[in-house]
Parts: C-alpha cells; structure tokens; sequence
C-alpha cells in the first residue's frame, strides 16, 4: 500500500508554478513522457508536454504569465543540453530585465534585444569555460518564442521549431491551420539562397551530404543561439572535437542569432496555438496538428499531440507504438527526436479585459527524465 502511494506521488507532484490554484492541473511523467494536461495562464488555457530520446534530454521550455502578458519558449538544443537550459535560465529573464530598463511595452525590436543579450551571455560563458569544458562551444539551440501582450502575439524564431495558429473558419465549424513561424533550415531552398547572398565567396557554405543540406557540412539550421565555433573563430580550434573544426579561416560568423519576428493582432476567431520543436513536425503536418487539437477535449492536447507523432514514427518503421514505448532514451533517439508541445487555448474575454493571474505562472518542463 505505501509502495502504490509513494509511486503515485513519485508520477504526479505539485507543478512548478507559484500558487496552488486548482485550475493549474498536476505534472506527471509515463515512461519518456512528462506532461501537464491542462493549466490555466492569463489569457486561458494550456497544455504541455515533452518526451525524451536522447540520452540527455536536449529541449527545455517554459511558459511565465503575469501583469506583462504571458511568454511560451520553446529550445531545441543540439550537442547537448547546456545551450537549451541556459536560454531556458536567462531569455525571458532578459526580456524582462530589457523591458524595465527602457520602461517600456513587448515590440519586436525588445524581443530581438532580448535575443541579442542571451547569445551574448551565452558566448561570455563559453569563454569563461573554455579551458575547463571547451566542448560547451559546440552546443546551441533552435529558439521559438510566443509573447502575448496587448491584443498582440509576438512570434520570435531561430532554427526549425515551428508555431501553428488555430483559426475558425467563419460559421462553418471547421479549422484552419496557419503557420506563423519562419524556419531556418539549409533544406529550404531559400535559407539556402540566403546563405549563398550572404557568403558570395564560399562555394561550400551549405553542402549536401547524405541527402541532407547543411551549412558548411555540419548543420542544418543557418540561425541558433550558441553554436559558436560557427560564429567565433577563436573557438572553432583544439580541442574542440575534429569533426567541427573548419580547415578554413572564419573571415565571418557563417551561423546567425537574429532571430525572425512577427507581429499578430489576435482576431476573434483565432481558436489556440501549437509551439512546438521539429521533432513534432517531422512527422505531422500543421492540418494534422490542428485537427487533433480541434476534434478532441483541451486537457492532454500536448500528450495526444506527441502521442499522434510517435505513432506515425512507429508506424515509418514498421513497428507497433506499444513496442516503441519499450525502447529506452538514447536507442530512442534512432527513432524519434527530443518532442516538445504546448498549446495554448485563447480566451478572447481575457484577452480583451486585459485580465492577469491572482499570482504569477511559472512552468518549466522537466530538466531531464
């Protein structure tokens, strides 16, 4: 009896979020999975969830509503999990630390600030534990940033993670999917073509290898935070691993922390929000995605979602998904990528009375499972 109890506390504990509002839902984890089926932020709801498959779990994200709007992030990191977690630390501390220096409200050029401040610590601590952990300065992460502030939705994107909006489509009952994302992916013929504008002298800026486009041969996504042996000579060099380093000077940083930002006035009939990482849509499309939100009860939209992608995973490799569930993190990874979701229900009365929680939220996914 005490055994059943303590396993069941050990699945489902109180969330990281401040306050014991009952409408926050619980967080609990089954197997690689870790999910909060539904949770309520200032603008209404939301689910999230992540699995793992890597040995260390590379994606962080995090949701923060208060008297500002509410923030979502999204970090698919890649190398290891330090450039993701360090984002998860500091990005939306700096957005608001930004945000009180200036006394002003969220614009896109404060997000890009935000940005540009993040990479910049980040590049600081690399050189701080350049003698002690130099291989730090081969990890970045792909960034997908939501602000709601004001009516208006904020998207901020570097690499491939990608956001989807919800909208009805008039009296009809159906629902459109609407990416407001950009990606930055080599495999895309016009990041491609950026590339090329930008480096006119380097014929191998991006180069096919294996049916895959990468820039320089090494990775597929042009903009990231971190990756700085691809931005900073000084740190593409010994000791860092030979497969990194570049036999060529580096007359300029070959990836970007720039991140792309739009804009959204948030209309009546936008219905929810999907952030998610690649891993997510490598194997739904955006229809599927929001048809699953759309044709199914709000609590658990992330999990299903993931569970959806990790059927069709199984599925490409002839398997039953009863029997991808048994395969550990790490051997995982053959199969599926880090998946990270968390979709957002809006409450157009909340947005549009400017309402805020009682106490601020605060989640963070799972650092590792």
């Amino acid at each position: 009896m005490l055994q059943a109890l303590m396993s069941l506390i050990a699945r489902c504990w109180k969330p990281f979020g401040l306050g014991d509002d009952a409408n926050a839902g619980r967080e609990c984890k089954d197997g690689l999975l870790w999910f909060r089926d539904i949770g309520r932020f200032a603008a209404g709801d939301f689910s999230m969830a992540v699995v793992q498959a890597n040995q260390v779990l590379e994606d962080q994200s995090q949701i923060e509503s208060g008297p500002f709007g509410t923030f979502v992030g999204v970090y698919d990191g890649h190398g290891g999990p330090d450039c993701s977690r360090y984002v998860c630390d500091n990005l939306f501390r700096n957005l608001q630390a930004i945000l009180a220096e200036s006394h002003s409200v969220v614009t896109s050029e404060v997000i890009q600030q935000a940005f540009q401040r993040t990479e910049e610590g980040f590049t600081a601590l690399v050189s701080e534990l350049w003698s002690s952990r130099p291989q730090i300065a081969t990890t970045g992460t792909c960034c997908l940033v939501g602000v709601i502030c004001r009516q208006t939705l904020f998207v901020a994107s570097l690499g491939d993670s990608r956001a989807v909006l919800g909208r009805r489509v008039g009296n009809t009952g159906g629902m459109a999917a609407i990416q407001l994302s950009t990606e930055h992916n080599a495999n895309i013929e016009a990041i491609r073509q950026e590339l090329k504008e930008l480096h006119p002298d380097d014929p191998q800026i991006v180069v096919l290898r294996h049916g895959v486009w990468r820039v320089k041969g090494i990775i597929q996504v042009s903009r990231s935070i971190g990756d700085v042996y691809m931005k900073h000579a000084q740190f593409n060099r010994e000791p860092i691993n030979a497969k990194f380093r570049l036999p060529e000077p580096m007359n300029m940083p070959f990836l970007s922390a720039n991140p792309t930002v739009i804009s959204h006035p948030i209309q009546p009939n936008d219905s929810f929000l999907i952030f998610a990482s690649d891993g997510l849509w490598e194997h739904l499309s955006n229809d599927q995605a929001v048809d699953i939100v759309h044709s199914s009860p709000r609590a658990g939209s992330a999990k299903r979602l993931i569970k959806a992608a990790l059927h069709e995973a199984a599925r490409k490799r002839e398997m039953r998904y009863s029997d991808l569930r048994k395969i550990d993190k790490k051997v995982r990874r053959h199969f599926h990528d880090d998946i990270t979701v968390i979709v957002l229900f809006l409450n157009h009365d909340l947005i549009s009375r400017g309402a805020v929680l009682n106490s601020p939220l605060t989640v963070r996914s799972a650092l590792d499972h």
